[in-house]
């Protein structure tokens, strides 16, 4: 059903071509206004000049930041005539790397309409800030939890794939991973695997490493904060966070390990080798088999999550604790009294709703 708000068409900043209707209740889903409002805050941003907060890894896999401008991030400039935003969508120049059952999707997928190419395939994960582990935290100390879905393993994959695509890339790719691969008779068993993990571990930094000159953008994570009774949005509430594809990797080494047992962030980690690895034999990997296969005793729906605690100190900088968008400029960024459509079925979309001033001021 197509709507039309008091009289308003309702929308989003700068998304004149996308493959969501905004019209359309349905458009307005918890799910759909999770990925199309970031989207959104990222080309207001960049009408601003505003970049977005950029973490990437030097040649020691330290985190480091900088900043990355919407064009970058985007691979076209939102805001261009030619850009299309089309969400939950295949990205075609990572296809070529994986099988698997069915077409694995991405979160944003930016498409020039002139030329008809996807160029940047990304995943956007909007948090909250402080979470529940640092709420009682001074706000220099507050932290957002980021819950990484599997697939973000796979186009974490196919990124640095990407790096290695010709007979002697594979050569290098191969040599740097070393021989433990070979060395794992039966990569479904903990048992045999654990042994290795370290070996695991030290392979994979040595990968990133040695890539950490061509490394790209991976997630987008915008932060809303609250202020310190969590029933209002703060008046500096929002701003945007970049992780390239090698933070990612940083982003999950953030816990200890327990000696006698692969956990999550673990699995995560061999995932990772083994895809590289098959790669490395085979030009291609097969991320199903890898997933379910290598499941130890964890469901596959989830590859890792990680709390503000162990967040706050990757992300930790001045836009953390000050982000640079007040809640007073979201009315310009959701148009034409689009949050009367929001279901407030997540916390941000409740605070929206139930909030209408901030929308007439």
């Amino acid at each position: 059903m197509m709507y039309i708000v008091d009289g308003e068409q309702p929308g989003l900043f700068g998304q004149k071509h996308s493959n969501r209707d905004y019209n359309l209740a349905d458009s307005w889903g918890k799910n759909q206004f999770n990925s199309s409002f970031p989207a959104s805050l990222v080309a207001y941003m960049c009408s601003k000049n505003i970049e977005p907060v950029y973490l990437l890894t030097d040649k020691k896999n330290n985190v480091i930041h900088g900043f990355i401008s919407a064009e970058e991030l985007l691979g076209i400039n939102p805001l261009n005539e030619n850009a299309y935003y089309s969400f939950e969508a295949g990205y075609y120049p990572y296809e070529k790397y994986y099988s698997a059952k069915k077409r694995e999707k991405i979160d944003l997928v930016m498409v020039n309409r002139e030329t008809g190419f996807d160029v940047s395939g990304l995943e956007v994960k909007l948090t909250t800030l402080p979470d529940s582990t640092t709420k009682d935290s001074l706000e220099a100390d507050y932290g957002s939890e980021i819950v990484v879905r599997s697939p973000t393993i796979l186009f974490l994959a196919c990124s640095m794939c990407a790096c290695f695509d010709s007979p002697e890339g594979k050569n290098k790719l191969h040599d740097i991973l070393n021989t433990i691969g070979a060395e794992i008779k039966n990569w479904s068993e903990k048992k045999f695997v654990l042994p290795h993990y370290e070996a695991i571990k030290k392979a994979v930094l040595a990968v990133s490493s040695e890539i950490c000159g061509e490394q790209t953008p991976l997630i987008i994570q915008p932060i809303w904060k609250t202020d310190r009774t969590l029933t209002d949005l703060d008046e500096n509430c929002l701003d945007v966070f970049v992780w390239s594809n090698l933070s990612v990797i940083q982003m999950c080494l953030r816990e200890s390990n327990d000696d006698d047992n692969i956990s999550r962030n673990q699995r995560t980690i061999i995932w990772l080798y083994k895809m590289l690895w098959d790669f490395s034999l085979y030009g291609k990997f097969n991320y199903t088999d890898i997933v379910n296969e290598l499941a130890y005793d964890y469901k596959t729906d989830k590859a890792f999550a990680i709390s503000g605690k162990l967040t706050n100190p990757l992300m930790r900088c001045e836009e953390l604790e000050k982000p640079r968008i007040s809640k007073y400029e979201i009315k310009n960024i959701i148009l034409g009294n689009g949050q009367k459509l929001l279901r407030p079925e997540r916390r941000f979309d409740a605070y929206l709703v139930s909030h209408p001033e901030i929308f007439k001021l």
